[in-house]
């Protein structure tokens, strides 16, 4: 794997991540009961960018050292999930073989 491939995937992968993670820790207007005037009471309460980039900086670069190590350093792929998973290979087999 190409270091530009591990960029495009770091890439995806965060992008990914910062969408499931950006709701955590949030703090709602409405929470706090002082709801700026113009605005709606789910709005945040004040910035919290800063710390959900952190958050999904690091999610995404153990992530990726995970997979990282899971494809160069135990050698495994899709095409092993037959090997890993006995059930992945009798379903194919039988719905190739119908």
């Amino acid at each position: 794997m190409t270091w530009i491939s591990v960029a495009a995937l770091y890439f995806i992968l965060w992008w990914v991540v910062l969408f499931v993670t950006l709701p955590f820790g949030l703090k709602t207007q409405d929470d706090d009961d002082h709801v700026t005037l113009g605005t709606v009471s789910s709005a945040p309460k004040g910035p919290h960018m800063v710390r959900a980039f952190l958050r999904t900086t690091v999610i995404s670069a153990v992530l990726l050292a995970g997979f990282y190590l899971v494809t160069r350093g135990l050698g495994l792929s899709f095409d092993d999930l037959p090997r890993i998973v006995p059930e992945f290979r009798s379903d194919l087999t039988q719905s190739t073989s119908e």
